[in-house]
């Protein structure tokens, strides 16, 4: 769904718990702050702590390039145990929300299984945020991959009533963010915090985008084979994978905060909001999707409207992705680090002015267009990135991620529910376009507040 972090998707860029199911975007209780699981899994017999990643020699554009990122082993293994997550995430996604109509014959509680993996997003990112600085990373990972394989194999039981499905779904969405964070935070850890973080991010965003292509028909293959249960187990399956690849595959490392004082609970969130530099860079993170998920929450209704085929509505629900994926790949390899730092605000700011072609109720070919132009506008998120991992303090790192992953999905849920409730009352095309224009204005202002705040410093 989102990891998760691009602004054009639902599926969060990360993708192992994500914010739909189990894993971006897509995939108990929640972890509790003493005497948990998390704090008991064993690190013993852990390779040493590497040193700092190397700092491989630019390429043409002055950076290293994502050939450079699979050359360090760790990322390796977090790039396989995000496609095992996406895949859980994915098919669990699909075959609950399938699952629980074939319980309930009920479209409410259908589509109640999918909002549900936004919903929980936040509380999980701000109350739960405190632990990806006071425990040991890999532990965090492993503990939630295995926090969620638990729940799905629980869903997979025949006797699984509805309610608890649903609060499973809960209780996976609860734990998604804190995944998230800690791996963002990691990768910095893994890659430093130059042009391989940047990279390796954009990868992880790549990759959660393309499920968004492919997933759900995978997953759709994957029901006619065998039920929604049996694909379910499927998924427990993977997040088993994700954490067994994770805990082989990167090493042990301190917690973040390990012998400084750090605050918990709303106070610890209040700590990272203070510094007006890493608020204005969250606004930049959030305030975009806001807006640039409404074309995909009105796409049925779109294609309705302007009276058009299924196969076109497919079209429609895919060019933001595909824009998305161009616009990352191009800035990833043949931009320098200087010229994506430059880009940043005018990309960021001009992200939904293409809604605008919404206005005279356009075909597909240009609604088409539109969207595959807004999506190539989120090539801004590589130079911010590196401004974000530069402005926070190490000992919030991973607080200050888990945030802003939670917040990404919140606001995409917001945005959603906001699209339909507009389209109620007045026609899909002057909804979209009005974003364009509402979307702009606040993407103005949030980028006065960042430049104001000297994040804009190369």
């Amino acid at each position: 769904m989102p990891d998760p972090a691009s602004p054009a998707t639902s599926l969060p860029d990360a993708a192992s718990p994500a914010a739909s199911l189990p894993g971006a975007a897509s995939p108990a209780t929640s972890l509790p702050d003493a005497a948990s699981p998390v704090t008991s899994l064993p690190d013993a017999a852990s390779p040493s702590l590497p040193a700092a990643a190397p700092k491989p020699p630019a390429g043409p554009a002055g950076s290293p390039g994502y050939r450079a990122v699979f050359g360090v082993r760790e990322f390796r293994f977090v790039f396989v145990a995000h496609l095992f997550s996406l895949l859980g995430v994915v098919v669990s996604e699909l075959a609950l929300t399938v699952l629980v109509y074939d319980l309930t014959r009920s479209p409410l509680l259908s589509s109640l299984t999918f909002a549900l993996g936004f919903l929980p997003y936040l509380l999980g990112g701000t109350l739960l945020a405190g632990l990806t600085d006071r425990l040991p990373p890999r532990r965090i990972l492993v503990v939630c991959d295995l926090v969620c394989s638990a729940c799905v194999a629980v869903m997979v039981v025949p006797a699984t009533p509805v309610a608890v499905l649903l609060v499973l779904r809960c209780a996976i969405a609860v734990v998604s963010p804190v995944f998230n964070g800690t791996r963002m935070a990691t990768l910095a850890d893994i890659l430093g915090e130059g042009d391989l973080f940047v990279l390796g991010r954009s990868l992880l965003r790549i990759v959660s985008q393309s499920a968004l292509l492919t997933g759900f028909a995978v997953g759709g293959v994957l029901l006619t084979v065998v039920p929604p249960r049996g694909a379910l187990a499927v998924t427990a399956v993977t997040f088993l994978v994700s954490a067994l690849l994770l805990r082989l595959g990167t090493v042990r490392r301190p917690a973040r905060a390990a012998g400084k004082a750090a605050a918990s609970g709303l106070s610890g969130t209040w700590a990272v909001l203070r510094n007006r530099r890493v608020r204005a860079l969250m606004l930049m993170f959030w305030v975009p999707p806001l807006f640039a998920v409404v074309p995909e929450a009105l796409a049925a209704p779109y294609a309705d409207e302007i009276g058009v085929s299924t196969a076109a509505l497919g079209l429609l629900m895919c060019a933001l992705p595909v824009g998305t994926i161009a616009g990352e790949l191009f800035a990833g390899s043949f931009l320098s680090t200087a010229t994506r730092s430059r880009i940043v605000l005018p990309l960021a700011v001009t992200g939904v002015l293409p809604y605008l072609l919404y206005a005279p109720e356009p075909g597909v070919a240009l609604a088409v267009a539109a969207l595959f132009l807004a999506g190539a506008t989120g090539a801004y998120t590589l130079g911010l990135d590196a401004w974000f991992v530069a402005a926070v303090p190490e000992e919030q790192r991973g607080r200050a991620m888990t945030l802003m992953t939670a917040g990404m999905m919140t606001v995409q849920g917001i945005g959603m529910a906001g699209a339909g409730i507009a389209a109620e009352f007045a026609p899909v095309h002057t909804v979209v376009a009005g974003t364009g224009v509402v979307g702009t204005l606040c993407l103005l202002a949030a980028a006065a507040e960042l430049r104001a705040s000297g994040a804009t410093e190369k």
